[in-house]
């Protein structure tokens, strides 16, 4: 049973930082993608971030490129999503994602895993 649970989220004000992980189990972490998706009232869920099972591939979405970077500690069975100069646009519920293939991908279709969510919420 592969389980995927975020933690780190929380209320900051804009131009602040958090910094999410998820900790996953129950599937040989490393060959696999990992993925970040968020939620925002009344939006459809969106693609944030991807990365590769070995890591040395990442993809984002546009809005984030330059303030977000994911990462992952293949050991440790955690990918994380470091969030810089976070704007009131970013509050969402943020998901992660284990992917079906080992390369990075915005597809929803493509993860078959799913994170509870963790609320991410950015005051201006």
């Amino acid at each position: 049973q592969v389980q995927l649970i975020e933690s780190g989220g929380g209320l900051v004000q804009a131009g602040g930082s958090l910094r999410l992980s998820c900790a996953a189990s129950g599937r040989t972490f490393g060959s696999y993608a990992m993925g970040w998706f968020r939620q925002a009232p009344g939006k459809e869920r969106e693609f944030v971030a991807a990365i590769s099972g070995s890591g040395r591939s990442t993809s984002y979405t546009e809005s984030v490129k330059g303030r977000f970077t994911i990462s992952r500690d293949n050991p440790k069975d955690t990918v994380y999503l470091q969030m810089n100069s976070l704007k009131p646009e970013d509050t969402a519920v943020y998901y992660c994602a284990s992917g079906r293939y080992g390369g990075t991908s915005y597809y929803e279709s493509h993860y078959d895993y799913w994170g509870q969510g963790t609320q991410v919420t950015v005051s201006s």
